[in-house]
């Protein structure tokens, strides 16, 4: 069994605090893909989509347990990368630590890219290029400083999109119970869900379109899962947390009530206040604009769209700011177990990894620049490896933990678990996945099911026939790592 060597020499400064990780894992599952991104997802399956998150957020909520499982008891930095390491192969650790880091630099890329139209609402006259160097040196300048600096950016990034929504769910149930008018001519209520547009499954589980294109409550699934990429970051955090057996827990219970509240309460009533089917569509100016901002305009309050750009400017920095923290602790991990080159595991007087920080922002940069001189090619072709990537690490965790719990049963676990062995070292973990005989299966099916869906939908398409070519493009480069190692 291979074993990193994440304990050798200077480590990583254990100061992120119970409420850094509780909103870190709060903010990950909260993007622009929930303000903007939901009108799509509500077109495809109407008010059904409701179900839609919640069989999503289940699994989720399981890939993340699975997680927390190994980080509670092992709590490391770069943890899906270590552990697929430890109790995989190392091949297994190379694949998933650098698939992982792609992923959250195409991620970075197109986030950085969007920031300018952003600003651009207030300061037309700024090139985008501007705005995204700017964001980019600020960002990288505050991971620079210290794990505690961004878990207060993201701990601050978290509060103002939490008030966002919950002002949203406010002042869209005042609608609702106050029975207000509403520009759209149809009376607030929830009974909506029901009578508007064909119902509360208006497109069945799967329908051709008029169009060509596929719709229904299983063709909304693919745009759903990825809407939560971004919660697993908790299992990076583990390997910086000052207390992990008590925050780990509770900031990954917590998911499952966060995604009935941010997610499944806040569209259902945005759809009991606007008519699901006229959501995402062109308002009176013929722009489309986010579901926030249609259920404040429905009654009368046109100051949103300016609060939301902001709102969404801080989602935008708060993606960035999580890629840049996930991505050096993946690379300093990834050096640390030799798959990566040497200097990534470096670190700073206060304990931050600079050199994967640096390495990191350099090439996000270039793909910045990749966006902008080609953004038919980096959307199409480069952010189809990034939702490809997202069930590619996914299905490794689900992997590992199995292999986890073989190599702990076996008596090999880390810590106090090494000197047990069968089902009294299982029952001696912390923090266990519920029903972990059935459910890695169950979410590997789950998760193979949405890449044959991914296959109907013309927007995915690509990122199916990318999965297979970017596992190669790892798999050969893994060996010639190896080759160049033994020379």
């Amino acid at each position: 069994m291979d074993q990193p060597k994440e304990s050798q020499g200077k480590d990583l400064r254990k100061t992120l605090k119970n409420r850094h990780i509780q909103l870190i894992s709060l903010g990950g599952a909260i993007g622009t893909g929930l303000f903007y991104g939901s009108g799509e997802s509500i077109s495809l399956a109407g008010p059904a989509i409701i179900i839609a998150y919640l069989i999503g957020g289940l699994a989720i909520f399981m890939i993340v347990r699975a997680m927390s499982e190994m980080s509670v008891e092992d709590p490391k930095s770069g943890a899906f990368s270590y552990y697929a390491t430890r109790y995989w192969s190392k091949r297994a650790g190379f694949v998933s630590g650098w698939n992982y880091w792609m992923n959250y630099v195409l991620v970075s890329m197109v986030e950085l890219s969007v920031v300018g139209t952003f600003v651009n609402f207030w300061f037309p006259a700024i090139p985008a290029w501007v705005s995204a160097a700017f964001f980019l040196v600020v960002i990288t300048a505050a991971n620079l400083m210290g794990v505690s600096k961004f878990g207060e950016f993201e701990f601050w990034f978290a509060i103002i999109k939490i008030a966002a929504i919950v002002a949203m769910i406010i002042g869209g149930l005042a609608v609702v119970v106050m029975a207000l008018p509403t520009a759209n001519g149809l009376r607030a209520s929830f009974a909506n869900w029901f009578t508007v547009g064909g119902g509360f499954l208006p497109n069945g589980l799967m329908r051709h379109g008029a169009n060509g294109q596929w719709t229904g409550l299983l063709m909304s699934l693919a745009v759903v899962m990825f809407s939560f990429g971004g919660t697993e970051l908790i299992g990076i955090t583990a390997g910086e947390a000052s207390d992990p057996r008590r925050t780990i827990p509770k900031a990954t219970n917590a998911i499952i009530w966060r995604i009935l509240v941010f997610y499944i309460l806040t569209l259902g009533v945005i759809m009991a206040v606007v008519p699901w089917n006229a959501i995402g569509k062109p308002n009176a100016q013929g722009m489309v604009v986010s579901p926030f901002v249609q259920i404040f305009d429905s009654v009368g309050v046109h100051a949103a769209a300016g609060i939301l750009n902001f709102v969404c400017l801080t989602a935008v920095m708060s993606v960035y700011n999580s890629a840049l923290y996930s991505n050096s602790r993946m690379l300093f991990s990834l050096a640390r177990q030799g798959n990566a080159p040497k200097y990534l595991g470096r670190l700073s007087k206060g304990g931050v990894p600079y050199a994967g920080v640096l390495t990191s922002a350099c090439i996000i940069a270039l793909a910045v620049v990749v966006v902008f001189l080609w953004p038919q090619f980096a959307f199409n072709y480069l952010m189809s490896i990034a939702t490809i990537s997202a069930i590619i690490n996914w299905s490794m965790i689900m992997v590992t933990e199995m292999l986890f719990r073989r190599a702990v049963a076996r008596g090999e676990g880390p810590g106090d678990l090494a000197d047990k062995t069968g089902e009294g070292a299982l029952n001696a973990l912390h923090f266990k996945l519920p029903f972990a005989r059935v459910t890695p299966w169950a979410v590997l099916a789950f998760l193979a099911m949405i890449v044959v869906l991914m296959c109907f939908s013309s927007s995915y398409r690509v990122a199916v026939i990318a999965g297979p070519i970017w596992l190669i493009v790892l798999l050969v480069s893994y060996q010639l790592t190896q080759r160049r190692a033994r020379q």
